[in-house]
């Protein structure tokens, strides 16, 4: 599987910045020239000159052209001015009714340090592909991107989104070796369970398979993995029993297997009890998958775990693997 780059608001913005740049002042300062030539003196001939090349640019480049260039360029203007300030209208806080690390994340933080290439897979669903955000950009692995380059910016950071809508554990293990395994991550980022306890699937079964899915990325490399539960949101919550059994079990393969888990059932339940965030400011309207905001503010926790093991290695602090997953406090 290639790698994908993330879609950059940054790179997109100074292409078409360029674009009018080319087009509007060459054509703008042709206009300006012809109008203050003299006008040409009367054609003896009823046939028209053939346009000269200057002329057919002017008209190819039309007021309308130049208006469409202008408002995709505002328009891009406007997901990059949300994109900065998403946080200013709800701040995205460290969890405190959860630990606010994951441990070491020795691996990818180990890379990092030495300035060697890195490879995230984010693997998962609907949730890990973007539903529900308003542009690949809010989606939380080109999120989780952009934040590790902005602290890294001279590191070769990828991060691959390997998110497909609908699925659980059984498709997901039908595509582990080509999507994860053969792209010899340093860091796989799993999430998983949601869609096993909408579909009333067996939590038991699922905690079986994805345990599998850990030993074979283990067995594979030395990629760290982080688990992501389901999310806390009106669709899961009317399952919570089921919920409930595959929280615990998700985590309890974390602790068997001694990689991290990022539990969002907890976190977004935070968001709404202790934060006192209404649930429909981080999830969209069919009360399962998250917003903009949601998804930014699950990134940003994400990439502060990365960052901190980052620091943690500088300062040759060894985390057991053991206390490698949040707890309550």
């Amino acid at each position: 599987m290639s790698s994908l780059r993330p879609f950059c608001l940054t790179a997109w913005l100074a292409v078409l910045a360029a674009a009018v740049l080319l087009l509007t002042p060459a054509s703008e300062s042709r206009a300006q020239a012809q109008a203050t030539q003299a006008p040409p003196a009367p054609q003896q001939s009823a046939s028209p000159a053939p346009a000269s090349p200057s002329q057919t640019t002017v008209a190819a480049t039309s007021p309308e052209q130049r208006g469409i260039t202008a408002r995709a360029i505002d328009k891009v203007k406007q997901v990059a001015k949300s994109a900065g300030d998403i946080f200013s209208r709800v701040p995205c806080l460290s969890p405190k009714g959860v630990s606010k690390t994951m441990g070491s994340l020795p691996h990818v933080a180990g890379k990092l340090v030495a300035g060697q290439p890195v490879v995230i897979v984010a693997f998962g669903s609907s949730s890990t592909a973007g539903y529900g955000a308003s542009s690949p950009d809010f989606n939380y692995p080109n999120r989780l991107a952009a934040q590790l380059r902005r602290q890294y910016p001279t590191a070769d950071i990828t991060v691959i989104n390997a998110g497909v809508g609908g699925e659980d554990a059984p498709e997901m293990m039908k595509r582990l070796q080509k999507e994860v395994i053969d792209v010899h991550p340093d860091l796989v980022i799993w999430q998983v369970g949601t869609n096993a306890v909408l579909r009333n699937l067996d939590p038991g079964e699922t905690a079986r398979l994805v345990e599998d899915g850990i030993s074979r990325i283990q067995a594979a490399g030395d990629a760290d993995v982080v688990l992501v539960d389901p999310q806390y949101s009106p669709a899961i919550n009317q399952r919570a029993e089921s919920a409930g059994k595959m929280v615990k079990l998700l985590g309890k393969v974390a602790e068997l297997r001694h990689v991290g888990i990022f539990p969002r059932f907890e976190v977004m339940r935070e968001w709404h009890e202790k934060q006192s965030i209404p649930v429909e400011s981080f999830v969209i309207a069919d009360g399962l998958h998250m917003n903009d905001w949601g998804y930014a503010c699950f990134a940003q926790l994400l990439g502060d775990d990365i960052i901190r093991s980052v620091g943690q290695i500088k300062l040759g602090v060894n985390v057991p693997a053991d206390v490698r997953t949040y707890r309550p406090m």
